[in-house]
């Protein structure tokens, strides 16, 4: 897969980590509803979009990320996201999408929503349609239920099944360890193994922990530390118990916490600085690819005009 060569609009887009992930029981329609606090945090994906004859996407990845398992067809989300936008605004004009992942493929990190984020913003730009920010959050929230935060990115709380966002108040900076694998997980198979575990059991409507809503708000890193958590990791733990040892290993090397990345399998790790960080990755490399990141940081923003 090559890099297109016409100019177009280039936007980044960042991964979003769940502060907590509060999942309630399986509504008629197989979702389930959500509370969550998200966070961007400096991981990127960057879409360009091209104007061209027809319509395509092509993908390349970072190091350390297989991009093998990307859909290239009309299934992938930012060419979706393209679609619904061309059509929403009538507007004639294919594109051609190239996507350079830097976030991890199937990883709990909501790459594929980061990508069909920035699509939006770049062909709204491409195309100079000036749509509002609300507009576009609305056709972001038809496509998934991260791609709305993947245009607003900061600390937000999300509802629904994700899709309703609001920013948060959170007055600090937060430094983490990310800590991803070759091999992804499926969401489904996780929320399915969720469901499983809770056969019988009366499952309470989810809320964003009031403490943790304090910590963000006075920039206390100590204190959400204590308030984080992540309603889906007993599943995402039933699946694949190996992930058990790192997520101790980096309390064990003085993290304030450790947690899965929304469904897995990417774990997280909150450090009190940035040096603390880039001394609990060196004790986590053995165990995958540990990357020093820090949030909150903007949503999809352009980076490059023709």
């Amino acid at each position: 897969m090559t890099e297109p060569t016409t100019p177009g609009v280039a936007v980044r887009a960042p991964a979003k980590i769940n502060l907590h992930l509060g999942v309630g029981p399986v509504r008629a329609d197989g979702f389930h509803p959500l509370a969550t606090a998200y966070q961007a945090i400096s991981l990127f994906s960057t879409v360009t979009a091209s104007p061209a004859e027809e319509w395509s996407v092509t993908c390349t990845g970072g190091v350390g990320i297989d991009v093998s398992g990307v859909p290239l067809d009309d299934t992938n989300l930012a060419l979706l996201a393209a679609r619904l936008l061309a059509k929403d605004a009538e507007v004639d004009q294919p594109v051609a999408l190239h996507i350079d992942k830097g976030i991890p493929v199937a990883g709990g990190l909501a790459g594929g929503s980061a990508d069909a984020a920035a699509a939006l913003l770049a062909c709204s730009v491409l195309w100079d349609l000036e749509l509002p920010p609300m507009r576009l959050l609305e056709l972001a929230a038809e496509l998934g239920s991260d791609v709305p935060f993947g245009l607003l990115g900061g600390s937000a709380a999300g509802h629904g099944r994700g899709e309703l966002v609001e920013p948060l108040p959170d007055s600090g900076s937060y430094d983490w360890v990310v800590l991803t694998f070759p091999t992804g997980m499926s969401t489904p198979a996780v929320y399915a193994e969720f469901d499983a575990l809770h056969a019988g059991v009366t499952v309470p409507d989810p809320e964003i922990p009031a403490d943790l809503l304090a910590a963000l708000r006075g920039a206390d890193v100590r204190g959400l530390a204590r308030a984080v958590g992540n309603d889906l990791q007993p599943a995402s733990l039933r699946l694949r118990p190996q992930l058990a040892e790192p997520l101790q290993a980096g309390l064990d090397a003085s993290a304030l916490a450790s947690l899965v990345s929304g469904s897995g399998p990417t774990c997280l790790f909150l450090c009190s600085d940035a040096e603390h960080a880039v001394r609990v990755a060196a004790a986590l490399a053995a165990y995958g690819r540990a990357q020093v990141c820090h949030g909150p940081v903007a949503g999809a923003s352009v980076v490059a005009v023709p």
